[in-house]
């Protein structure tokens, strides 16, 4: 099966390439096309923006977290529609410590075998983006970069720009992107709030999809797209009996909304029913459940509504007196403890089934990609959180994959695992295994 797909990446952040994503998702689907879409790297907004205000499926693929030849299953596993679109992160080489490869939107590019646009921010500047791309190219070493959009500038100096990128580089120009300082999702939208709290965002995204079928070729893109060459997978079928699947709750509204859709189908796989609940709207848990994952997001932003929420946080805290396996990350980890004090010094009250409490910090307190590992554990991740917490764990290690920077973390109780890390699933299939044996263990008692 042929797997048309494309990469936007660009040479640094704030060139704009969220947009333009966004954009061109939204111009795909007006065209009666149906894309899904792909983020490279450890975030959870952009593909969120992606599923719940684009609607189209979207998940995360990271060659750090996994092996090539597990990226390309994940890629293949999830492809659906009739192009990808994948989006870069940071700049097309930069990667873990800002100075490999690995981790990088050009090593996931080549690991795909897929063919990359460079968006070029090409405000005040004029041949010197020649110069530019020219070094991009030099760097490609597999042969990916086959087109650039110049962003942020006017079709009439791009209609000028253009020939000369096509002659003196051999690549296609697919045209220009207007600027308009009110379409800056990156920076405006994106990571400040989630997709539902931005009203006018349906507007915007129409706007960005117009700017971006009259400035740009699509119908080449698709062109570009359509050469990816096949990808040489083979998907090993896993055999789950389903006929009394274990039940696993996890909390899912305004204040906990990161998951990995990787984690999500990995669990699945597994023969894990999903059943939801809302820890700011719900009583009690859901009935039959044999575990619990608690994800990150935003519970900083409803502790109020969190701390008056008595019912669920007690039968929470049953559930786990009673050990019952649970997965808490970040923020989910932050609810499990005694208490949250705020930006303004106040203090609420959460849980309570972790002795601890976790306190605005002002900063980000640890960040970036780790390795979790101790205790028969080795599974991959990142932090990134403005809370610390005075009791973070100690069962298990977590290390930076640059430099010697290593640090305890996590509450490890048989397979319940409650700490600040993000864990990547995938990285590690026997953490998995393990802990839906667990599940299935705790509802045979």
């Amino acid at each position: 099966m042929n797997h048309p797909r494309i990469m936007l990446a660009a040479p640094h952040s704030g060139s704009g390439k969220t947009t333009i994503t966004c954009g061109l998702l939204s111009a795909l689907k007006t065209k009666g096309l149906e894309p899904c879409s792909f983020k490279c790297g450890p975030d959870y907004i952009d593909p969120m923006f992606h599923r719940n205000v684009i609607g189209i499926p979207s998940g995360n693929l990271d060659t750090f977290f996994t092996e090539d030849e597990v990226t390309k299953e994940l890629f293949v596993k999830e492809y659906s529609g009739d192009i990808a679109v994948i989006e870069g992160v940071m700049g097309l080489y930069d990667g873990i410590g800002g100075v490999e490869l690995v981790g990088s939107s050009y090593d996931l590019a080549r690991v795909l075998n897929t063919p990359i646009v460079l968006v070029i921010d090409a405000k005040g500047a004029g041949r010197s983006i020649i110069a530019q791309i020219k070094g991009f190219l030099d760097y490609d070493n597999c042969n990916l970069i086959k087109a650039v959009i110049l962003n942020k500038t006017s079709k009439s100096f791009g209609d000028v720009l253009a020939p000369l990128i096509e002659s003196e580089l051999g690549i296609t120009c697919l045209g220009t992107v207007l600027e308009k300082k009110d379409m800056e999702l990156s920076s405006r939208y994106l990571g400040l709030v989630l997709p539902d709290e931005v009203l006018d965002l349906q507007d915007k995204l129409q706007e960005e999809a117009l700017l971006v079928s009259e400035g740009i070729d699509i119908d080449k893109l698709l062109s570009i797209a359509g050469s990816a060459t096949d990808l040489d997978v083979k998907i090993a079928s896993k055999n789950i009996a389903n006929a009394n699947p274990v039940k696993l709750a996890i909390a899912r509204d305004e204040a906990f909304c990161f998951y990995y859709r990787e984690n999500i189908e990995m669990l699945k796989s597994h023969g894990v029913k999903i059943v939801e609940f809302s820890p700011l709207n719900d009583s009690k848990l859901p009935e039959g459940i044999s575990g619990i994952l608690l994800g990150g997001g935003y519970p900083e932003n409803y502790l109020q509504q969190l701390s008056t929420r008595a019912s669920i946080k007690a039968d929470i805290k049953r559930a786990l007196d009673k050990g019952m396996p649970v997965l808490a990350e970040c923020g989910g980890f932050m609810y499990l403890l005694n208490s949250i004090t705020d930006e303004s010094g106040k203090v609420y009250n959460m849980v309570g089934a972790i002795d601890g409490s976790a306190i605005w910090k002002g900063k980000l307190v640890r960040f970036g990609y780790v390795t979790i590992s101790g205790d028969g554990v080795a599974i991959k991740g990142h932090e990134f959180h403005y809370y610390d917490s005075d009791n973070n764990g100690d069962s298990l290690v977590a290390t930076k994959p640059t430099g010697n920077r290593s640090w305890q973390c996590i509450h490890k109780s048989g397979n319940s695992f409650m700490g600040f890390p993000h864990l990547y699933y995938p990285s590690s299939p026997k953490f998995v295994d393990d802990f839906v044996e667990a599940m299935k263990k705790y509802g045979r008692n």
